[in-house]
């Protein structure tokens, strides 16, 4: 059996998908549906069950002796929240509680870090884990620091090897536990995450209906207008990741998960231009006043750390990623995976 919280989500649906062609358990949803089509992104396949985030713990504790692994993709992932308390309570509380009840049992757990850990990148994108480096990382938003506040608190439990509170027992760890600093993802079943949706889908319409798409204007005299630069990554670049993480136990550590290779948001839309046959039409726009003080000009995965330890694969150039996003998804009556 796999738990993946946040499993009808972005990111969870399309790792339910390769769950599901591995074959070789149950696969269960732990995630709220609400009322938009997010109930689409994991309409294909075979669930064993869906289970509300208020009965998580209620499930593990009833299945705990077949769960093989539980990915943590779950969280409030807005970087325009701004209820700290709401996103100290899902993404901090929640993966602590987590964490600690799969250390107890001895399940294996992969969870969801970002790259808004690294705040306006002055420090850099170096993925390194402990208790000093991560000291360093001052995140822009509420959202990237709960991701970095729990980073913190493993990276103490890890040097500390500190036991579990008494309800515990005394495994400080659990067997297999890795986190993964998502950069900037796109692909399939983004589709509810409205604004959030990646610049990809976000351009998709306005390109194949000849309109222009609307960038950014640079602030910044380093960058032309366009110029801005960030790490793209495919998502079933993400998913070989994770799906590689299952079959190496012996794997652990914090992990930066982008391409390794910034481009501009100018060659994105020029590739999703070019991928729906269309000329590029590009139109900037001024950064909003609300967030140019917080905006991130380059972002850029340094994936040593993740290729030390074993993973060999390719990563997924943009303009392939954004042809297979495009023509195998978006230009299709469904979108869906």
């Amino acid at each position: 059996m796999y738990v993946v919280t946040g499993g009808a989500g972005f990111i969870g649906s399309n790792l339910l998908a390769a769950l599901e062609e591995r074959g070789d358990g149950e696969l269960v949803v732990v995630d709220r549906l609400r009322s938009n089509d997010k109930w689409k992104n994991i309409a294909k396949r075979e669930i064993s069950e869906i289970v509300a985030p208020e009965r998580l713990f209620e499930f593990l504790g009833q299945n705990h002796k077949k769960i093989k692994m539980v990915f943590h993709m779950g969280a409030i992932s807005a970087t325009t929240e701004t209820d700290a308390d709401k996103i100290v309570e899902n993404n901090y509380q929640l993966s602590s509680l987590l964490f600690d009840w799969c250390a107890q049992h001895q399940v294996r757990l992969v969870y969801a870090s970002s790259a808004a850990t690294y705040g306006d990148g002055t420090q850099g994108f170096d993925d390194a884990f402990g208790v000093a480096p991560l000291s360093l990382l001052q995140p822009l938003n509420a959202y990237g620091w709960s991701k970095h506040l729990f980073d913190r608190r493993l990276a103490r439990k890890v040097a500390d090897k500190a036991p579990l509170p008494p309800s515990g027992g005394n495994a400080a760890l659990p067997p297999q536990w890795a986190g993964l600093k998502f950069f900037n993802v796109y692909g399939p079943n983004e589709y509810h995450k409205g604004g959030q949706q990646s610049v990809v889908s976000q351009i998709y319409p306005q390109a194949v209906s000849g309109a222009p798409a609307h960038l950014f204007r640079s602030h910044n005299p380093k960058y032309e207008d366009g110029g801005q630069m960030r790490d793209f990554v495919w998502v079933g670049d993400v998913v070989s990741v994770m799906m590689w993480l299952l079959d190496h136990e012996g794997v652990n550590g914090l992990f930066n998960l982008g391409s390794g290779k910034a481009r501009s948001f100018l060659d994105l839309a020029k590739a999703v231009y070019r991928s729906a046959g269309k000329e590029p039409y590009i139109k900037f726009v001024d950064t909003p006043v609300a967030i140019r003080d917080k905006y991130q000009y380059f972002t850029e995965a340094r994936m040593d750390r993740l290729k030390t330890s074993g993973y060999d694969k390719p990563f997924t150039s943009l303009e392939d990623g954004v042809a297979a996003y495009v023509q195998g998804f978006l230009s299709r009556p469904d979108r869906y995976r």
